[in-house]
This record gives C-alpha cells, structure tokens and sequence, in this order.
C-alpha cells in the first residue's frame, strides 16, 4: 500500500518543498539524515512526532522522483 498521502506540498510551508503530514520535517531533511547512515530507528527516536510509515513515504517520494525519462536533445 502507498504511503505517499504522508507527503504534503504547501506552497506557504518550507518554500514548497515537500514536507511530511503538513509538519515542518522536509522530505529532503529525512533523506539527508538516511544518506548519512541514520536507520529509521534512530529518526524515529530523535524525531517522536514522526511514524514509520513516514520514512516509507520519504524513500516512495524519493524514488519516484527518480523514475523520469531523460530525453537528449542529440
């Protein structure tokens, strides 16, 4: 099941980046901390206002963000 409904775009809200439940906790802010070795774990524990299904919906965003076609003008 998707868990993407956790990832809110308000455009008054963090420069419109995309936050998590209409928290101040960007996608990119969790991205970060996983890139940097974090487990979901010790997110969890530094940030208890948080679920597990968020990071889940971080690493969905994420990836489907990636999943574009890059056309080249050649």
């Amino acid at each position: 099941m998707s868990e993407l409904h956790r990832i809110t775009i308000n455009p008054e809200q963090c420069g419109g980046r995309p936050c998590l439940r209409g928290m101040r906790v960007r996608v990119s802010d969790i991205l970060d901390l996983l890139a940097a070795g974090a487990t979901q774990e010790e997110i969890l524990g530094d940030y208890p206002y948080l679920e597990g299904g968020d990071v889940v919906a971080v690493l969905e965003y994420a990836a489907r963000q990636l999943d574009h076609a890059v056309l080249s003008a050649a």
